[in-house]
């Protein structure tokens, strides 16, 4: 197993739907996520979580709150992250996949369990979905 990682993600809302990204690399290739990755050194985490919105997405957003901090424990690729989870509300541009990402697109968080395999992401997804609607 590494030492842990900081990453981040970006619950970014655009309506009622949220934007994923389909994992290019391990861990979790080839599943639906939030679209983030590792905080380069000296980077800021907000501005990490928007560096790699627009890497993985071309989506540009207003970054809200933390939602939450969750470890990515992966024993199968022996990595651990420390993800950032931050909610975002959508502001421009068409998601089209970049970077680690295979593919970029909004689903409807009514459908979120339908895409999203993990139990972790769809839980920060909820939660950010519920901040962002008490604001």
């Amino acid at each position: 197993m590494t030492a842990p990682v900081a990453a981040v993600g970006v619950i970014c809302l655009r309506g009622q739907d949220v934007l994923l990204i389909r994992r290019g690399k391990p861990p979790r290739l080839g599943e639906w996520s939030l679209p983030g990755g590792r905080v380069e050194p000296g980077e800021t985490l907000r501005h990490a979580a928007l560096r790699e919105l627009v890497e993985e997405t071309g989506v540009k957003a207003e970054l809200g709150p933390l939602v939450d901090v969750v470890d990515g424990i992966f024993p199968d690729s022996g990595r651990h992250y420390v993800l950032v989870d931050f909610a975002a509300r959508w502001q421009s541009g068409e998601p089209v996949a970049g970077d680690d990402a295979a593919d970029a697109r909004f689903w409807p968080l009514d459908q979120v369990e339908h895409h999203v395999a993990w139990s972790e992401t769809v839980r920060v997804i909820r939660l950010a979905a519920a901040r962002l609607a008490a604001e």
